[in-house]
């Protein structure tokens, strides 16, 4: 029978049995950094693919009419699994050594990490299909699009899919002011969601408003390198973003920031 608990353990030990969860010195790690495990356990949650919330999402105050539906990626589409991989104490600590430039364990597990959970994506959805129940990946489909990078075109700093606004609605946690979303792991991971023709039944969630688990104590906005976080408006994505073509720069392939994930009450659980 496939239910969550099951989906949750598959997706779990995936992850463990894979060499790539684990960065050591033959994948070009420093000399003076330790090998680390890149996540932990997940958690899931489980949406209806007929939530009014999703058709909200529509809404130019919070996303936008591009905004794709869970029946637009998949006309079958009954349920929305979204779910949150935690990064390891070991990536979280390591990001806390310097506030001014990401560590090379948060840039591996930014990059590399996400390349782990594109397979684990691609894994379940096999697995989902197998048993007879079509499914899609948006972030991995060809209909998928970001704007993460030009504030001139359509959609700024938006997709026509948002893993935090389905993981939302799912219920597996409220925004933060640094815009991530804060779990009952923390809000320092990633995020991934499959639509599946599956009919499961949907969580509760146990918030009503979206930004109901933060406690707005400022701490993200002392650790921003670039000071673009502020109570009133929450991240300024345009100069959040120059800094992170800066990190490029610096340490490409990869990049990432993150500051404003570490070292705060939200890090691995909702503040009390």
């Amino acid at each position: 029978m496939i239910d969550k608990k099951w989906l949750q353990k598959e997706a779990a030990d995936y992850i463990e049995q894979s060499n790539e969860n684990r960065i050591g010195h033959t994948d070009g790690l420093s000399g003076d950094i330790d090998s680390f495990r890149i996540f932990d356990d997940p958690i899931f949650a489980i949406g209806s693919a007929a939530d009014d919330l999703f058709t909200r999402l529509k809404q130019p105050a919070v996303i936008g009419e591009h905004v794709l539906l869970p029946k637009d990626w998949l006309p079958s589409a009954r349920t929305v699994i979204s779910y949150f991989f935690p990064f390891s104490e070991e990536v979280k600590r390591g990001n806390s050594r310097d506030m001014s430039w990401p560590s090379a364990e948060w840039l591996y597990a930014r990059i590399e990490g996400q390349q782990l959970l594109d397979k684990l994506g691609l894994f379940m959805q096999k697995l989902l299909t197998d048993a007879g129940f079509d499914s899609v990946i948006p972030s991995l489909d060809d209909r998928f699009w970001s704007n993460s990078g030009d504030p001139e075109l359509k959609g700024a700093f938006t997709s026509n899919w948002s893993e935090r606004h389905a993981a939302y609605i799912c219920g597996l946690g409220t925004f933060g002011l640094s815009k991530g979303l804060i779990t009952a792991k923390g809000i320092a991971g990633r995020f991934g969601s499959i639509v599946t023709a599956l009919s499961l039944p949907p969580d509760q969630r146990d918030y009503r408003e979206i930004y109901e688990y933060c406690n707005l104590c400022g701490q993200c906005i002392n650790n921003c390198p670039v000071q673009v976080i502020n109570i009133e408006d929450g991240k300024n994505h345009v100069p959040c973003k120059m800094f992170l073509n800066k990190t490029k720069e610096r340490c490409d392939p990869r990049y990432g920031c993150g500051k404003c994930q570490v070292h705060v009450p939200c890090e691995s659980g909702i503040p009390i």
